[in-house]
């Protein structure tokens, strides 16, 4: 377990997967974004689409930084600055300035936190109930979007 690793070792493993994460769900969200763009013929977004960029040039880099401090939603932060074609200039700092969040957190208290929580072996168990949380969760979304 990464409570066995030295600290710094745990730090840095952390903070490349974070920022590989980061990057490659950037990049999906970009290469996703050409596509449609290809497929659509449409070189110029739309004044809806414009006015979305402009916001995400305003407030993306916080948002991508401070993403990496939420459950569930710094995947999507990322693909949608892709999406939203967030500068590299401006995304590739944020991302930097989040991961580093992200892994000084779990290096620290994360999985402090998580094994206080759940004892030893009991990884079974945190499955489970991610597992009734998503099926939850779901539920509520589909239940919602009938109305």
């Amino acid at each position: 377990m990464m409570r066995d690793w030295p600290v710094g070792l745990a730090f840095v493993v952390l903070l490349v997967a974070a920022l590989v994460r980061g990057s490659a769900t950037y990049a999906i969200g970009r290469g996703a974004r050409s596509a449609a763009a290809r497929r659509s013929g449409a070189d110029r977004p739309g004044p809806t689409m414009a006015r979305a960029e402009r916001l995400v040039l305003r407030v993306g880099p916080p948002a991508v930084s401070l993403g990496f401090l939420t459950v569930g939603l710094q995947s999507a932060i990322n693909l949608s600055a892709g999406a939203m074609r967030m500068p590299l200039s401006r995304f590739a700092p944020a991302l930097v300035v989040g991961a580093t969040l992200w892994a000084t957190v779990y290096t620290t208290i994360g999985f402090a936190v998580i094994e206080a929580a759940l004892g030893r072996g009991s990884w079974w168990l945190l499955g489970a109930v991610l597992v009734v949380a998503a099926v939850v969760l779901a539920g509520r979304a589909l239940r919602r979007r009938a109305r």
